[in-house]
Formats: structure tokens, sequence, C-alpha cells
């Protein structure tokens, strides 16, 4: 499916939703939207569905205007962060529902697909029980598990992993990806997460305050991020900033000047030098342990910097500690806010 909207503005009385935005989603592809809660994302997806009618602008699919067509007259498969299933139907039969309306499918073949998806999903155990005997994870996956059954040309999932626990929500990002990549369906998947929109690839739109600020292939948005604005919510964790008054870097002054903002990711500063790089001293604040990282807080001259380091390090609080950094790897944002230069990014 093509999918375009020109644009499009949403408001409800004076509260403003979406500014005018247009984007062309990439066919066939996933689309992550990406930004914190009231961003906005929620309000689009629901725009591209067609529960709701934009203020001003045009959605258009395949080329046809359907801006005011309504839901039920679109092919559209949707899944929300609060599971919605059948409650009087079995686990198989709400997986099985869409195949079932659609018809062309024999009833072994529609058994087939509803096992194959339920053990993607790990819910085959539960196929004849209802939805109130199962967990919420569970509810949320007979969820999926039925919109993915739908095969819809546009798939849209609001944060559907939000409600699952860490490990079951590392699982189904490797499982959703593979999905979407054995389908057909242009698909958008609304996060607040940097980290799950790097995972699942594809095209990512950075939203904040109902503003589209960046659309672009996930990488070349995470590298070469367009303005502060989008710096600060694709990076997890957040960017380190400072201006450019306070940390030379040995940049050029027409570059480091004193009104410009330099960024420093987290995962650039390292404990331990290498040729050429620029010396950061300064004590450390807190040490914080997560997963395989240790995410280490620096007070340097600059101002408090956070520092990602690979593998369980401990660090007493106080203690001096000199961060080191590649100038190559820093991040120079004018007095607008917006991306002068970015690291040069190896090519294999």
């Amino acid at each position: 499916m093509e999918l375009k909207l020109a644009r499009i503005e949403h408001k409800v009385g004076a509260f403003t939703h979406l500014y005018p935005l247009d984007l062309a989603l990439q066919p066939g592809t996933v689309s992550v939207l990406l930004g914190a809660t009231q961003a906005g994302k929620t309000t689009l997806m629901r725009l591209m569905a067609g529960l709701d009618v934009p203020t001003r602008g045009r959605v258009h699919v395949d080329g046809q205007d359907v801006t005011g067509m309504p839901v039920r007259q679109r092919n559209v498969a949707m899944v929300y962060q609060q599971f919605i299933n059948y409650p009087s139907m079995t686990v198989a039969d709400n997986i099985a529902s869409p195949l079932k309306l659609r018809g062309g499918l024999d009833k072994a073949a529609i058994a087939q697909r509803v096992q194959a998806l339920a053990e993607r999903l790990h819910i085959e155990p539960f196929l004849q029980r209802l939805p109130a005997e199962l967990s919420g994870g569970q509810q949320q996956r007979v969820a999926l598990a039925r919109a993915l059954a739908k095969d819809a040309p546009l798939m849209l999932l609001d944060e559907p992993l939000v409600n699952l626990d860490y490990k079951l929500r590392e699982e189904l990002r490797d499982e959703l990806s593979a999905l979407f990549a054995a389908g057909s369906s242009t698909v958008v998947y609304a996060t607040t997460e940097p980290t799950e929109a790097l995972l699942l690839g594809g095209w990512t739109a950075v939203m904040d305050a109902g503003q589209l600020l960046q659309y672009g292939p996930t990488s070349e948005v995470f590298h070469r991020p367009a303005s502060l604005r989008v710096a600060s919510a694709f990076s997890d964790p957040p960017m380190n900033l400072v201006s450019g008054g306070a940390l030379r870097l040995g940049l050029p002054a027409s570059v480091a000047a004193p009104d410009a903002t330099i960024g420093l990711r987290a995962s650039a500063l390292r404990v331990y030098p290498r040729p050429g790089d620029l010396a950061l001293p300064g004590k450390v604040e807190l040490a914080e342990i997560s997963g395989s990282d240790t995410f280490v807080h620096v007070s340097t001259a600059a101002g408090e910097l956070v520092a990602q380091l690979t593998g369980v390090h401990f660090f007493d609080l106080g203690a001096s500690i000199t961060l080191h950094l590649d100038p190559a790897q820093v991040y120079v944002f004018g007095a607008d806010g917006q991306l002068v230069t970015a690291p040069m990014r190896k090519v294999n």
C-alpha cells in the first residue's frame, strides 16, 4: 500500500494535536513513529486508519483520496496498547476471525495459519481458552496474532509490546521483524523507545509535540539527526549536550562556536585512551549497571556527562575519573538547533 498524507493537521477545539505535516510511507516496509508520550503518534495513526478525520489536509491511498472514508471501508489492521479481543471466542477463533471473514481458505488452511501464528507468538498452549483466562501479556499476543492473520495492506501497531515483560518484548521484537519482512503489508509501528526503532530498522519518523521532525531510513536518522530535537528524541541514553564554548575539542572555531551545541553519544565516551583522544577529567557522581552495560555519570568542567561502558564496572562515588573521546565522534548543532556536522560513518 502507498499511503501519503498531504498537509495533515488535527485540532480539537483550541488544542492542536498535530501541526501540518507531509508524510509518504515507504510501501511494504516498516515505518516507526518514534516520540515521547503526547508526541502525536496515536493521533497520526488514527488519521491513517480512518478512525478520525483531519481538520485540514488529505489522505491518499494508492493514489485515491480516502479522506473521511470510515475505517470499516478500509482494509486496515490495528493493534493498540490495550489488547482488544472477542471475549466469547476462544483464542483460536479470535485469530481465525479475519481469515473466516475474508473467505477463500478451507478449515485446514485456516487452522494451519492459526497454529503457525500461535507458535510464533508463544500462545499455542492457549488456543482453546477464552481471553479472560489469559494474562494481560498473553491477551496482547492474541490481538497481535489476529492482526497479523488479517494480512491487511496497512498494519498499524500502537506500542503493542508496552504491556509485556522485558524478556518477552525482546523475543517478540525479533519475531515481529521476521513476520513483517515475510509479509507484504506496509507497517506503521509507534514506540517511545529509540532502541526499539533501531531493532525494527526500516524507516523512522521522529515526532515531538505534534510535529514531524524527520523521516528517513532508521540508520540515517539515528546517525544524522537533523536537529537537536531529533537527537534528543532518538538517543538512549540521552545524548550529552554541552555548549561549544565549554568544549572546544580541537574543532575549527567556525564550527565549535560559543553559540553552538556539541552532542556526545554516551557510547562514544571511554575510560581508556586512544591516540588523538580528548581527555575529560572529572568525578564520579553515579554509576548504574543496566544489563551488560554500566552508565557512569561524571561531573566535568564541561558539565555532567554520561558514559555508556560495555560490561559491568564498579566506581566509588566521588572518585576521580578521566573520560576519553575521539573528537571525530562529536555532533555539532548551530545556534538555530540544526545539525552542522555529524561523525563520519565507517563503510564496511
